[in-house]
Formats: structure tokens, sequence, C-alpha cells
């Protein structure tokens, strides 16, 4: 009997392991499905964006137009419209890195647009 019943244990072992092993395949089918939609990249670009200009005029207003900047030019290169435009946290926390009297002269980019005119700002590798 207690071969028997050890059998019935190690069984319910592997049943149990099965069932776990199946939402990580699940998981990572889902997650595969983002990759794809993430990989739908239509076109991409790396841009140098000046930013010097938002250096005149008041000192507490520079970051804010150093964004605005950045997104005008993005705008303007990609041709596109002001709703299908997203920029990263990455990029965002970059200009902002030396607060909002001092942002950086000028940045380096990667525009990525997806299949969908979406196109999103991330910084360029190495920054």
């Amino acid at each position: 009997m207690s071969g028997e019943e050890t059998d019935v244990k190690e069984d319910l072992k592997e049943e149990k392991a099965e069932e776990a092993e199946k939402p990580e395949e699940e998981a990572e089918a889902e997650k595969g499905e983002e990759k794809r939609e993430e990989e739908e990249i239509v076109e991409e670009r790396v841009y140098t964006v000046p930013l010097g200009r938002a250096w005149i005029g008041p000192r507490q207003k520079r970051t804010p137009r150093a964004v605005r900047l950045l997104r005008r030019f993005i705008l303007r290169h990609m041709k596109i419209e002001e709703e299908s435009l997203k920029i990263s946290n990455e990029v965002n926390k970059h200009l902002w890195s030396r607060g909002i009297q001092k942002p950086p002269r000028k940045i380096r980019v990667r525009a990525i647009k997806d299949s969908e005119g979406i196109v999103t700002v991330r910084l360029a590798e190495g920054e």
C-alpha cells in the first residue's frame, strides 16, 4: 500500500506542476503577441534635436519650452498630427534632469512610427 500511495502522490505532484506551467506558457504567449505589436515598425529615424532656442527667454520657462520645441520638431519631421505623438518617460526625464532652468542644448532621439501612425519618441542608444 505504501508504494501505491507514493505513486499517487507523485502523480498528483506532476499534475500540479503541469497546471502551474500552463499559465506561465499562456503569459509568455501573450507577451509574444505584445512584442509583435510593438515590432510593427513602419518608419524609424534618429534625430539630433537642437534645443538652444529654449534658452531664449525667462529661466523658469526653459525646460517647458524645450519640450515644446522637441514636440514641434518631431511633428514637422515625421509629418504627423499632434494627437499621434508620444514622448517616452526617459526623454522627459532627460530633459528635466537638470531642472527647469538648465535643459540640454540638444538631445539625440529615436522616433519610431508604428502601423497605426503613432510616433513614439525615445532616447537614442548611448544616452
